[in-house]
Formats: structure tokens, C-alpha cells, sequence
């Protein structure tokens, strides 16, 4: 389990309890607690990321421990899931830390869009020098891959989706936590809510799947981001 310091740089302490009760799940179906990563800079400058890896700013690590304190007041988790990249793994070693879980599970199928030619750019920018691969983001078309290796929305579907179907049989009747990016949490919502888009996905914001037997999905909560509030403003969003 990670320390909460990193170099010089100590990292913001949330306010933990170690995990709430036990509070038994049916037995018929998984509770997926899916966290988006803490704000880094690049989210902050509207710079495109990807599978780029780039660090949590101090906006993202307040936010992750604010949601890591909040987690750890729940009922207890079994098992914390995250994104190989570091925006995501380092939020979630704050959850797994403030909840008592010893161990955080990297999966390279929970990382955000590969974003091709678009990586680096700032967006308001794409369209000038990068008007291939913006052309191809807007597309209406979900086959539409983003030009130098980029995914189209179907395939970062049927990768994220795919992980969370897998996670979720190997944890039936349990409760677990999958800390991922804002486009993979778009289209996992798209398939819980059968086929209804969103873009409502704020960093650390918290999103409740119920995933049963035969691949059946529901949403009970979305885009909850209470435990933010007076932190930065008055809706705690930086």
C-alpha cells in the first residue's frame, strides 16, 4: 500500500475511517463504484490526453482524497480496480489506502481513448492543425477511428465494457471500486442506460453500476460530486 508522500511533495490526507460496514450484495449481481480520475493539469487547459500519461494536479489530489474520505465512510469494498495510467492509479492507491483494501489492480482495458494524432493538442487548436483527426473525433460515426492509432468509439467500447463484465463475475455478490477516465465512463454509461449518451462525467465524480448475471446492466447513481462541495467553490468543482 502506497505512503501518502511522494518526494517533497506531501500529498493531501483525507479524512478516513478505513471502510463503513459490511453491507451484503445479492448474490445475483455486482455493485461497480466507477471514480473518474482527479483533475490534472492538461484537464484544466482543455489539452488532450489520452493514453498520454500525465500526473494529478494539486486541484486532482485534493479531489482524490476528498473522494478516497468518502469511500472509506461507505460500506466496505472488496477490491479496487484502476487504469494503468497514473492520473487514475494514483487516485485510486489514495481510495485503496483510506479503505482499507491492500492492494490496487492495474488493467490496461480501463484506460481512456486512445486519441491518435490528437494527443497533446489543445482542443480549441485541433481543428487547425490537426484537421484530419478532428474531423474524425466529431464524426457521427461510431466506426470512425482517429487517424496514427486512434480508437473509434465502438472499439473503446468493447474494451471498457468488456473490462467491467470481467471484473464483475469475478466479484458477484461483492461491492468494488474501478477508478477510469471520462470518455471510457461515457460509453459505460452508454451501455447501462441502454444506448443513452452523456458528457456529464466531473473529475472524481462517483458512478454506481449494477451488473447481473447474463450481461444485464443498470445505473443507480450518477455524477455525484457532494463530497466536493465547499471545497473549491460552491460546487466544489475547481
Amino acid at each position: 500500500m502506497a505512503d501518502l508522500t511522494s518526494g517533497d511533495l506531501t500529498l493531501p490526507q483525507p479524512d478516513c475511517e478505513g471502510g463503513g460496514e459490511i453491507e451484503a450484495v445479492a448474490p445475483d449481481y455486482t455493485e461497480i463504484i466507477v471514480i473518474r480520475h482527479g483533475q490534472t493539469e492538461w484537464n484544466a487547459n482543455r489539452r488532450i490526453q489520452g493514453q498520454l500519461d500525465v500526473d494529478l494536479n494539486d486541484v486532482g489530489r485534493k479531489q482524490a482524497a476528498a473522494v478516497a474520505g468518502r469511500l472509506s465512510k461507505e460500506p466496505k469494498i472488496s477490491a479496487v480496480y484502476s487504469s494503468d495510467l497514473k492520473r487514475a492509479y494514483d487516485t485510486a492507491e489514495m481510495i485503496a489506502n483510506c479503505c482499507g483494501v491492500s492492494d490496487v489492480f492495474k488493467d490496461r482495458d480501463l484506460r481512456e481513448r486512445h486519441m491518435g494524432d490528437l494527443h497533446g493538442v489543445v482542443f480549441h487548436e485541433a481543428a487547425k492543425i490537426r484537421p484530419e483527426a478532428h474531423k474524425a473525433f466529431l464524426s457521427r460515426s461510431r466506426d470512425q477511428e482517429i487517424p496514427v492509432g486512434g480508437e473509434s468509439l465502438n472499439q473503446l467500447s468493447e474494451r471498457c465494457t468488456s473490462a467491467l463484465e470481467r471484473i464483475a463475475k469475478k466479484h458477484r455478490g461483492e461491492r468494488v471500486i474501478v477508478v477510469t477516465h471520462g470518455a471510457t465512463i461515457e460509453e459505460l454509461h452508454r451501455r447501462g442506460s441502454n444506448g443513452m449518451s452523456t458528457d456529464n462525467v466531473p473529475n472524481t465524480s462517483v458512478n454506481v453500476f449494477h451488473l447481473f448475471e447474463e450481461d444485464k446492466w443498470s445505473i443507480k447513481s450518477w455524477g455525484d460530486v457532494s463530497h466536493l462541495d465547499g471545497l473549491f467553490g460552491s460546487n466544489g468543482i475547481a
